[in-house]
């Protein structure tokens, strides 16, 4: 649930979501699910001579299972709040064990 409550708080942050078939999309989270399916508005291609059929795109929705990596803003990430929460669940699972 880390992950997912990270992802909630970038929504309408701009970020480049690159999918396993090596396409990069640059857009801004409108959405993320606890599949981390992702919702982008304002989607640009970023090899637009490689896909030229996704440059009409406005808006996507993309399977978390197709994401290989999200590029973001180091400024968007607060990175003490990141390490507090992993403290958190990490202290919670070793109490459950």
């Amino acid at each position: 649930m880390l992950f997912y409550s990270f992802f909630k708080s970038l929504v309408n942050q701009e970020v480049t979501v690159e999918l396993k078939n090596d396409m990069s999309i640059k857009g801004t989270i409108q959405s993320v699910d606890q599949f981390l399916n992702i919702k982008l508005d304002k989607v640009q291609v970023q090899d637009t001579a490689r896909y030229p059929h996704v440059m009409t795109l406005k808006n996507c929705f993309i399977r978390g299972s197709t994401v290989r990596y999200v590029h973001l803003n180091p400024k968007d990430v607060d990175v003490q709040l990141m390490q507090d929460a992993t403290r958190r669940e990490a202290s919670a699972t070793a109490t459950r064990k």
